[in-house]
């Protein structure tokens, strides 16, 4: 934790009367409905037609102007009126889709419906946060309360790598912006708190394929070709452990692998094999030098064996890296609204999050929003069927978004 950040929390007051936009209860009562529709209709990336038609019926009925981002779902708003001498604004961003796997909770009304799609990583949970903080600032704008515009971010496809975010960005999401915040669900942390982190949140994660050719032949004269099953069996633990010697293990540069194909007989060297996994890293500057090290690792490997190789390396996301001062402001703001208990450090993780690639061009944080009810014993966790949230999580969300705004460009 920073030293300022440290500062602000001891300089406030534990509660939050202060600022206006406290989530009034028929609203509250309306987003947990609002999340269980989305909850029980999940789409996948780049499908999520439904998604973005009623969140955008929603903003329309509040008297704003969503726009439909260029790949047809996803969509922005902008709450509060620009003119020439507005200072940049400050971006909410949400993700909107689903992911393929099956809703296995039971003894909850608002279960999936869609066979093989769940709302797994709370993304439900995002998104109402977003359009409720929406709907509280528009509020707060029909009364002259909303300091500079903010823009609402509801992007598809985070689950799909390298994820939504690049195409919304193509699509001008981060016009006039100058800082973006967002969160994720976190079952591991109470709701009612958040977790913090200056610097790296996630790790990068990159996706490789890799096939491995030779001439094939009899396993009783492996001599006279190229033992492919040897060779693949050496790449797969050998290029893991030579990364670990040619990378600064600070840097936390890991190839693991999901898949490994080769041969159909016993007695049959084969001709083909191919290996697929990802690539996790936890510093951005050996996530930009991976695909060499790794392209070298795999060739030396597999070159000692006389095998050809074949490597597809698709690029994922970067790591996500928390602003210093983005995170000052989801201090203050989540200190101002339900004190500074509420907070709490948190560790980088392994995960991806497409969120990062919005860090490459503008600063900002993402914050861990507490999911799990006090007290549950059932370690949920996330891309799990079986994963739920406490829905008091939407309005510690909003909370922490609309005090953001409130505060962002005021001294902290």
């Amino acid at each position: 934790m920073s030293h300022s950040t440290s500062r602000l929390r001891e300089a406030r007051p534990p509660a939050g009367e202060d600022l206006p936009g406290t989530l009034p209860e028929a609203l509250r009562a309306e987003l947990i409905a609002f999340r269980r529709d989305l909850h029980m209709h999940p789409e996948l990336g780049n499908q999520e037609f439904r998604t973005t038609a009623a969140i955008k019926a929603r903003l329309e009925l509040a008297g704003l102007e969503p726009r439909v981002l260029a790949s047809g779902t996803g969509l922005m708003c902008d709450v509060g009126t620009r003119s020439a001498d507005t200072r940049p604004m400050l971006a909410l961003r949400a993700d909107i889709d689903a992911l393929p796997i099956p809703d296995t909770k039971t003894g909850v009304p608002y279960r999936s419906t869609v066979p093989d799609r769940a709302h797994a990583c709370g993304h439900d949970v995002h998104t109402t946060a977003v359009l409720g903080a929406g709907l509280v600032l528009a509020g707060l704008d029909r009364q002259g309360l909303l300091p500079n515009p903010v823009r609402l971010i509801f992007q598809p496809a985070e689950e799909v790598l390298p994820g939504g975010a690049p195409d919304a960005i193509d699509s001008g999401v981060l016009e006039g912006v100058g800082r973006i915040v967002g969160v994720h669900c976190d079952p591991k942390v109470d709701v009612g708190r958040i977790g913090l982190r200056v610097g790296a949140i996630t790790s990068a994660c990159d996706r490789l394929e890799l096939s491995l050719d030779g001439p094939g032949g009899h396993t009783a004269r492996p001599h006279l070709t190229t033992d492919l099953v040897t060779a693949a069996a050496k790449v797969a633990t050998e290029v893991p452990a030579l990364l670990a010697r040619r990378v600064d293990a600070r840097a936390g540069l890991a190839v693991t692998w999901g898949r490994l194909e080769t041969g159909h007989a016993c007695n049959v060297i084969p001709q083909h094999a191919e290996l697929s996994g990802t690539v996790r890293c936890l510093d951005l500057a050996a996530w930009r030098d991976a695909p060499d090290l790794v392209h070298a690792a795999i060739d030396e490997v597999a070159g000692m064996h006389r095998a050809k190789t074949v490597i597809n390396y698709i690029r994922g996301v970067p790591p996500v890296v928390n602003d210093a001062d983005a995170i000052d402001l989801l201090t203050e703001a989540m200190t101002a609204r339900r004190g500074s208990y509420a907070i709490e450090d948190t560790e980088q993780s392994l995960g991806g999050e497409d969120f990062s690639w919005y860090l490459e061009h503008v600063p900002g944080a993402m914050a861990r929003l507490g999911v799990r009810t006090p007290g549950d014993t059932r370690g949920l966790d996330l891309h799990r069927g079986n994963f739920d949230a406490d829905e008091e999580a939407i309005t510690v969300g909003v909370e922490l978004f609309t005090a953001a705004a409130l505060l962002d460009g005021n001294p902290l």
